[in-house]
């Protein structure tokens, strides 16, 4: 998807087609998952079809949701790279940062009340009705937002159709764009070259990269040739979210087990089982001030940039979810978890902002020696493959944690391993981005 975007002619841009394709594939999986047995029971009449139809769109729609939503991050991303100044970038990463964390404690608490018995529940028939009416009403107002906000430049093969995305001295528009009219950029009077800067090397080098056409052979020798220093960030980045979610996946199940002392195989109706049952529902509560300190955590981040840098922002943030994990772990208390809980969404936004911007900083010393050596290299990589390649990095944890810690689980004969797996993969991760990532002196 990522390689795709980098190669897309059309005239709307180059990650807009792919953000809204990709988009409505979410709304219809989440349509299909929450709303599979209605829709099937108003189309199958015989009982035991319906259940197994149902169960299959039900699947179908999970898969459909869960494949979209992994990957319109990346196009999202490289959108937000190619239509920006670079403070901008860096300003937009936190702000993506904080309205996940806002995003997740919002799908929390909606998921949290109970909208049977209310009056919406019984309007729109039951709660997942309710659910999927917010979560699609709150995702086509974002989406809308996003692709009527800054207008991209269409690829075209030819230099003369081509203008600068970027032009830092043009500091009075947002987003330093030019106009965009009748699927070009429209231009504002002669230039000179000295009024141009990285953005006009930036534009001659995705001229070179459309005038071939993307092929497998191309996207796997993209992938291959990746530099070391691209390499080492995505190994981080592997680290960091096989630690994150391994925490995440399993926390109101160590919640029910560990903190309450409840059973997840006894009778339904035993106290054994609803005492398990209350300690999920105060995970729940636990993921919940994850994403909110997830938000806030976002917005210091600018004010802490300046005195760590990047380097201590990546560090910090695998330093503090390590010990946070270890500590609950070590001391199983309901009131010390819940606000260690906090660490987890310091973990969170680190994972969402650091790499990409440490992506835009590789990107911009590569424009940089390009324009002082005065030469465009036809092998320049595309913003999209890159952020593709880090995104691809959470599939891959979610493949390590789902194949590897149910086994974990089973030969240590309790889940308090998770946690302690999660923590010494994280601080494993501090060393690891403290001597191997590359940091770019600014």
């Amino acid at each position: 998807v990522g390689s795709a975007s980098d190669h897309c002619q059309s005239r709307w841009g180059r990650r807009r087609p792919y953000i809204l394709s990709l988009g409505i594939m979410m709304l219809l999986g989440m349509a299909l998952y929450l709303n599979g047995d209605t829709v099937i029971s108003a189309v199958v009449k015989e009982r035991g079809k319906k259940q197994t139809w149902a169960i299959v769109i039900t699947m179908l729609g999970v898969i459909l949701f869960d494949f979209a939503a992994d990957f319109i991050d990346g196009p999202i991303k490289a959108y937000l790279f190619d239509v920006c100044s670079h403070q901008d970038k860096e300003r937009g990463l936190h702000y993506h940062a904080l309205l996940t964390g806002l995003g997740g404690a919002l799908g929390y608490l909606t998921g949290a009340i109970d909208w049977g018995s209310s009056m919406l529940g019984k309007l729109l028939g039951s709660e997942f009705q309710v659910i999927f009416f917010f979560a699609a009403l709150v995702f086509i107002l974002c989406i809308t937002l996003h692709l009527c906000s800054i207008p991209e430049t269409p690829l075209r093969g030819s230099k003369q159709e081509s203008k600068p995305l970027l032009k830092h001295d043009e500091l009075s528009k947002y987003g330093s764009t030019e106009q965009v009219k009748n699927g070009y950029v429209s231009s504002q009077g002669n230039k000179t070259n000295s009024d141009y800067t990285l953005g006009e090397v930036e534009i001659q080098q995705t001229d070179l990269q459309i005038q071939k056409r993307m092929t497998i052979k191309s996207l796997l020798k993209a992938i291959i040739s990746m530099p070391p220093h691209y390499r080492c960030l995505c190994v981080s980045h592997l680290i960091g979210w096989t630690a994150f979610l391994s925490n995440m996946l399993f926390f109101t199940d160590f919640m029910g087990q560990i903190i309450y002392h409840g059973n997840p195989y006894a009778e339904h109706n035993s106290i054994s089982y609803l005492t398990y049952e209350r300690g999920v529902e105060i995970g729940c509560w636990g993921m919940c001030i994850n994403a909110l300190s997830s938000s806030v955590y976002s917005y210091m981040q600018k004010g802490l940039l300046p005195y760590t840098g990047l380097k201590g922002l990546f560090f910090i943030g695998y330093l503090l979810f390590g010990l946070g994990t270890g500590l609950i772990g070590l001391f199983p208390n309901v009131y010390s978890t819940l606000a260690l809980c906090s660490l987890f969404g310091v973990m969170s936004s680190t994972l969402y902002t650091v790499p990409f911007n440490l992506i835009t900083e590789y990107h911009r010393e590569e424009e940089k020696q390009k324009l002082l050596d005065d030469e465009n290299k036809e092998d320049s990589r595309g913003k999209g493959i890159d952020c593709a390649a880090l995104t691809c990095m959470i599939q891959l944890a979610q493949i390590i944690v789902g194949g590897g810690l149910g086994f974990l689980v089973s030969v240590a004969g309790s889940v308090v391993v998770i946690v302690v797996f999660a923590s010494a993969v994280s601080l494993f991760g501090c060393c690891f981005v403290a001597f191997f990532v590359r940091y770019v002196e600014r």
